[in-house]
């Protein structure tokens, strides 16, 4: 019997279990992170260059195309999506492909990552249509800094999106922030308390070493999630908690707040043991690894053989046997040359 041949009505999120999707290490891939454009409205420093190249737009996947792969994986066992850019808002027709995406039936959790910029109106029609929690970046509650880090961000835009976030009910809502030393590490405790006060929760990222950018030395801004974690137990109480919400990220309770606040370590604690989630990117690359170049071209299985779930199924299991057993992104490893963070969905 086929992964769509299982009986039971197509009624959405959770309604059977499809058969497992596993590397050669014996790791289950049961997160897919799919990449639904690599343009933004930003210019993040740590994620492009001030001038990007973008994919020309017919060599990006449709939307009929992304809802294939989703699709897919979903039926080999991906019980969780967390859609990606670039801004993945900012990508004509998005929110009629999430709504598509999030009646998956073997879907237990549809998610999704975004800068901010959009949540003002689109927050309350994306609850509707299913996301159950969002990932909101924020590297700076200083309005000219925060221009700097993002080249071309509105701070106050952002915030109106986060309070519609709120107000919208997501099941949870996260702060991601990506700290830099002499650029940003100065605002980690506000931030924090940023975080405390709207009652959402609250990730601090090692900046991962992807591309040439040419504005900073990541070297010398790197920042490992130890000292973060030391710094806030100057002033709060940090309660270890083996919490997860399906990723990388080291759980703390902050004592006396319903904010959890976590770290997510590739350079100074890779976690690459307990990998269980793989990227597709806008043009339809399947990123096994992030930081390994390896990846399968699963636009061509689309555009070859349109239609056929069989075949790109076929593909995408496959891609498990490149998958490496780990990669090296320690503070004294060489840049990723290869990719930027715009092209892999984070």
């Amino acid at each position: 019997m086929k992964p769509t041949d299982l009986p039971g009505k197509r009624t959405g999120i959770g309604s059977h279990q499809p058969p497992a999707l596993v590397d050669r290490f014996g790791r289950r891939i049961t997160y897919l992170r799919l990449s639904l454009s690599d343009r933004c409205d930003f210019r993040c420093i740590y994620c492009m260059p001030a001038k990007p190249g973008f994919t020309d737009r017919e060599e990006l996947l449709s939307l009929d195309e992304l809802a294939a792969v989703a699709a897919a994986f979903a039926d080999l066992g991906a019980h969780k999506i967390r859609l990606t850019g670039g801004e993945p808002l900012v990508r004509p027709g998005a929110l009629g492909l999430i709504r598509q995406i999030a009646e998956l039936p073997s879907l237990s959790e549809l998610v999704l990552t975004t800068n901010g910029s959009q949540l003002e109106r689109l927050a309350h029609p994306l609850r509707k249509a299913g996301v159950r929690r969002i990932n909101i970046s924020l590297d700076s509650l200083r309005p000219e800094r925060f221009r700097a880090l993002t080249r071309t961000g509105d701070l106050a835009k952002v915030l109106r999106g986060i309070d519609a976030a709120i107000a919208a009910g997501f099941e949870r809502i996260k702060l991601n922030t990506v700290i830099l030393k002499g650029r940003n590490h100065d605002e980690i405790l506000a931030l924090t308390r940023f975080a405390m006060a709207k009652g959402i929760n609250l990730s601090f990222i090692e900046e991962m070493p992807f591309g040439t950018i040419g504005e900073h030395d990541r070297a010398e801004t790197f920042y490992p999630a130890d000292r973060i974690r030391e710094e806030l137990a100057t002033e709060l109480a940090l309660v270890p908690t083996t919490e997860t919400t399906g990723g990388p990220a080291r759980y703390y309770r902050i004592q006396g707040s319903e904010t959890r606040v976590g770290f997510i370590s590739p350079r100074s604690h890779n976690f690459c043991k307990a990998c269980n989630r793989v990227r597709v990117t806008a043009d339809g690359r399947l990123l096994p690894c992030l930081g390994a170049p390896q990846s399968v071209d699963l636009r061509t299985v689309l555009r070859t053989h349109p239609g056929n779930a069989e075949k790109l199924k076929a593909a995408i299991g496959d891609a498990m046997g490149i998958k490496p057993e780990a990669c090296d992104l320690s503070p004294g490893s060489k840049p990723i040359e290869f990719r930027h963070l715009m092209e892999t969905g984070g």
